[in-house]
């Protein structure tokens, strides 16, 4: 929990894109369709629930500015940057993309596994402490993008396990490969993915004694939406759970770069780990990366499957057949976060929304909540006893113009949270902090 002691946030415009709500607009299609193909609905879409989370909230955003067209919003909701790139990332891609003008700078396609240079200096900037190889990193368009990719390398016969709450695509799309049972109403839980609850109580991390055994464990660190960073012991617990039982861990790591304590940046860190464990990775939040698009995954060499057959050879085939690679104009960009000046200029970035969560932080004490996260990861996750989630957003909404994100889209122990992102404006953090004392004190 935060200790006050210790040492999409901003104003929207009034003039919003239009979002499509697919039920309404799947309703309003189908009475005017005079006929049908003979090709069946997926199954596993139909298991889905009516709504992904974060088209949901755009939509009740918009929904919002409707109703208040003068209302200044303020979004501490999705989790997008806000600030600038820095110049030498920006000038590098520029750049780049005037070559593409000439006949020496002009290129085509580039390596599906990603360039070269790039993948060296993944390996050295963020593992040269744990040994990994360029030849064991992939560059892709993102991790949500690789998490994708990696259900379908391993497809829908095997048995999942997510944190309670987590990051929702992790479960989305397991349902949609096929690994999920039905959506239960009354547990809010999908069959035959295991859930390990991972709430204050339990300091964040699930009790292995009582996790059943499950193929792929999902796993964030600094998770999403809690914002709690694993221990090394909670991690070394975690690989050993894994090895016992032949488990796969798929670590995410896209927030390592806010962690500012002792706690692994990365699960290669832990021993054992490169015989049970893919690493994925992003550029988006580290680096204001978002739209740009780029991030990495890890596959060590030493993991195998059941039968011994490398995973990393599967997976170079699944990149191979389904990706084409990351832009070059963004593995330049790349390039460049990873220069001396480079990475000197996207830490600042991020200490920027570091400085941002100690303002929220700050606020959400003062009014004598309890709160978690924020130190080692740009959200804060704040709770509310005997509130429903999206009550709350509903009333800060309402009542602050201030977009937040329940906890409960993030899994049935999320209820009673919310999610508030440290992405913004100074200023439009400071405006948020200004009318949530007075909503509450």
């Amino acid at each position: 929990m935060y200790n006050p002691s210790a040492g999409n946030s901003m104003l929207c415009r009034n003039f919003m894109r239009p979002r499509i709500n697919v039920q309404a607009s799947w309703k309003t299609q189908k009475e005017g369709i005079a006929c049908n193909t003979k090709v069946p609905r997926n199954v596993n879409m139909e298991k889905l629930r009516s709504g992904y989370l974060f088209p949901e909230i755009s939509m009740r955003e918009v929904q919002h500015i409707e109703k208040y067209p003068d209302a200044k919003l303020i979004s501490l909701g999705i989790g997008d940057t806000t600030e600038p790139l820095p110049d030498i990332i920006a000038s590098s891609m520029a750049n780049y993309a005037r070559s593409l003008s000439t006949a020496e700078g002009y290129g085509g396609y580039g390596a599906e596994q990603g360039n070269k240079s790039l993948r060296k200096a993944i390996a050295e900037t963020f593992y040269k402490d744990v040994q990994i190889k360029e030849t064991e990193v992939f560059v892709s368009d993102g991790s949500q993008c690789d998490i994708t990719r990696l259900q379908l390398l391993l497809g829908s016969s095997v048995s999942i396990a997510v944190q309670d709450p987590s990051f929702p695509a992790y479960v989305d799309s397991s349902v949609i490969i096929g690994q999920a049972g039905d959506f239960e109403d009354k547990t809010q839980m999908y069959g035959n993915i295991e859930y390990m609850k991972c709430v204050p109580q339990t300091n964040f991390f699930p009790d292995l004694a009582k996790t059943s055994r499950s193929d792929i464990i999902f796993f964030c660190s600094p998770n999403n939406p809690t914002g709690h960073a694993a221990t090394r012991q909670q991690l070394e617990q975690l690989v050993k759970f894994a090895k016992e039982n032949g488990s796969i861990i798929i670590f995410d790591s896209a927030y390592a770069a806010y962690i500012s304590d002792d706690s692994p940046r990365s699960i290669f860190e832990i021993p054992g780990a490169r015989e049970v464990a893919i690493e994925v990775s992003s550029f988006s939040k580290f680096a204001g990366f978002t739209g740009i698009r780029l991030g990495w995954t890890v596959v060590p060499e030493e993991l195998s499957f059941s039968n011994g057959f490398p995973v990393i050879n599967d997976f170079n085939r699944i990149v191979c057949t389904c990706f084409n690679g990351a832009s070059s104009i963004a593995q330049a960009g790349g390039l460049a976060c990873l220069s001396p000046e480079g990475f000197a200029a996207v830490c600042s970035i991020t200490d920027y929304y570091k400085e941002n969560a100690k303002i929220l932080l700050d606020t959400f004490a003062s009014l004598g909540l309890k709160l978690y996260g924020g130190e080692n990861a740009p959200y804060v996750w704040v709770h509310f006893p005997g509130s429903k989630s999206w009550d709350i957003f509903a009333e800060i909404l309402e009542r602050t113009h201030i977009i937040t994100v329940p906890g409960s889209g993030f899994g049935p122990a999320g209820e009673e949270f919310m999610r508030i992102s440290a992405f913004g404006h100074r200023e439009s953090i400071l405006e948020a902090a200004r009318r949530l004392e007075n909503l509450y004190l």
